[in-house]
């Protein structure tokens, strides 16, 4: 029997079930696949939606997505939440040889917790032309003064996490404007 798929899952095809959807894919795009699975449980709890994953080994080690106002917590960002639950399953701090997927481009407070993890590769979605330091506003991926680089990939499923985060903009605008009249 044939389920169906969310609409960023379905990259102009058709596939018939999940698993087909996967071998159609590359890594990363499978992977960001679950990255913006976690953003959509964001959106469902009226967070903004961004989701992350840390990857070892093929395998994920750690989940997040954003969670600041239900956590009371401006730290409760996707990728911070994925790095302790990775550091847990690590046990260690230190996340060396790991990759770290999020829907949109981490900010500073983030890439600073990446970088002092030592995860060694990061793949985003959708830049953040405000806040993003990973290529947008700053660029601590590649900053020589700093002790750790981060090798960085950009546009897997882009196109979906702003999507995504457009359509919780616009209807939070159009909450707030409703009852304002």
């Amino acid at each position: 029997m044939a389920t169906s798929l969310p609409l960023w899952l379905n990259y102009g095809r058709q596939p018939q079930r999940r698993e087909d959807a996967c071998t159609l894919m590359t890594d990363d795009e499978r992977w960001m696949t679950e990255a913006l699975t976690e953003a959509a449980r964001a959106e469902a709890a009226g967070e903004v939606p961004v989701g992350a994953i840390v990857v070892y080994q093929r395998a994920i080690i750690g989940r997040g997505h954003n969670s600041p106002i239900l956590l009371h917590d401006p730290t409760a960002h996707a990728e911070l939440l994925a790095l302790r639950e990775a550091a847990r399953s690590f046990g260690n701090y230190r996340l060396p040889e790991t990759t770290l997927y999020v829907s949109v481009e981490p900010c500073l407070m983030c890439m600073g917790a990446l970088l002092h993890a030592r995860v060694q590769r990061l793949v985003f979605g959708c830049h953040d032309p405000k806040t993003g330091a990973a290529g947008s506003l700053y660029d601590l991926s590649r900053n020589q003064r700093l002790n750790h680089q981060i090798e960085v990939s950009t546009g897997v499923g882009a196109e979906e996490s702003r999507e995504m985060l457009q359509r919780f903009f616009r209807k939070k605008r159009s909450r707030s404007g409703a009852s304002n009249e």
